[in-house]
């Protein structure tokens, strides 16, 4: 059973793991220009994280498996600790970019890690709950992350560095005394002593598409390709097409982040049990791909800010309904689960913002437009697909 000390711990390291991958946003018009990079390097910067997440994520998802979670999560925030030192001491941009890869690689230790960590400990009846609570800190971290980043910019555009190295070593500590293992000794011992051959991540990629919980791992991929598909691009393209300054931008995202967490702490458990996961899969899919495009309409600022808002709910309350189901469906494959989850997530982290800045040098309005498009198509698709879920679920 999950001791209550565990588990505020658990939210925070979740917290900490996404405000990392968000931090850098904001400040990136004016990294980019201090290092005088192109306006495409922004997708990229936001795409490498990503790359090294999606190598890392199923071999760690294993090793917490055969080791434990709590070691993977204290690795994970040491390397969070170092990345985040890497960058407050960039002099150029290939410094930046490898302290990026560092951090990918302390996310794929410590994500997967913390969702098996919650499956371990919690019943059927109260997963949906937990799940909840960890995905809104998990999507707000994520989303809290640029608006974090550019106040703390204005006593210098690298302090989020600085900060963020410092909190994830508090973490860590915290962690490290605090956090109880959740997984025995002995099954450790025997998961050890099975000599199970680990197919590469490419290899279990492909298997994927034929396991029984492959289409819920495609909605992670469409959710987080639109996410930071939005996120890459943002801070440019409202500096470029509406005008919005670096404090505007920090504090839309802050109080959209707030708002929209604060949203799903209170409507997820409410809707998913009156609707279900299936129809509100659908829906979120549905309207996050509205909201994208509704982004494009105006350039006012509370246009903006509600819109934003809007589009961080339907993302937020989406995020929890996906992590409840594949935790039910892995059964007792938790860690590895997990760890494909993350993958498909580092995925979704590698060729939204890439393809976003691509299709911002070509014209303004294309990623969003495409975004909103990638979002829709995964709404059609999942509506009947669902079903095949639902059935493994009840058999």
């Amino acid at each position: 059973m999950l001791k209550k000390s565990a588990f505020p711990l658990l939210l925070l390291n979740m917290f900490l793991a996404n405000l990392s991958m968000g931090l850098v946003i904001p400040i990136i018009p004016e990294l980019l220009e201090q290092f005088t990079a192109s306006g495409q390097a922004a997708g990229y910067l936001v795409s490498c994280f990503g790359l090294t997440q999606f190598l890392f994520s199923p071999l760690a998802g294993n090793l917490s498996d055969r080791y434990g979670r709590k070691p993977m999560i204290i690795i994970g925030l040491i390397l969070f600790a170092i990345s985040n030192l890497l960058a407050a001491f960039a002099g150029d941009l290939t410094l930046l970019f490898v302290s990026r890869l560092i951090g990918g690689i302390g996310s794929a230790a410590l994500i997967p890690s913390i969702i098996a960590y919650i499956a371990d400990i919690t019943a059927d009846e109260q997963r949906s709950k937990a799940m909840s609570w960890l995905g809104a800190s998990m999507t707000s971290g994520f989303i809290i992350g640029p608006g974090v980043g550019g106040l703390l910019a204005e006593w210098g555009i690298k302090m989020p560095f600085y900060v963020s190295a410092c909190v994830g070593l508090l973490a860590m500590v915290c962690s490290l005394w605090g956090l109880p293992e959740s997984l025995s000794a002995d099954l450790r011992r025997m998961r050890r002593q099975v000599k199970e051959k680990r197919e590469n991540v490419f290899r279990q990629i492909v298997l994927s598409v034929r396991s029984r919980y492959f289409v819920l791992l495609l909605i992670v991929f469409a959710m987080t390709f639109g996410l930071t598909h939005f996120e890459a691009i943002f801070p440019l393209f409202v500096v470029q097409v509406y005008g919005f300054t670096t404090r505007q931008i920090a504090i839309l995202l802050t109080v959209c982040s707030l708002i929209g967490t604060l949203n799903q702490l209170l409507l997820t458990d409410r809707i998913t049990r009156r609707f279900g996961e299936k129809r509100i899969i659908v829906a979120m899919l549905m309207l996050s791909a509205v909201s994208l495009v509704f982004l494009l309409f105006s350039g006012h600022f509370y246009y903006v800010m509600v819109v934003t808002m809007l589009f961080f709910t339907f993302n937020n309350i989406l995020r929890p309904t996906l992590n409840t189901l594949l935790s039910r469906v892995a059964r007792d494959e938790q860690g590895f689960v997990a760890g494909m989850n993350n993958a498909y997530t580092s995925l979704g982290t590698i060729f939204g913002p890439m393809l976003a800045g691509i299709l911002f040098e070509v014209h303004f309005d294309l990623p969003y437009l495409f975004g909103g498009f990638v979002l829709l198509v995964s709404s059609i698709f999942t509506g009947s697909r669902l079903r095949s879920i639902r059935s493994v679920q009840r058999g």
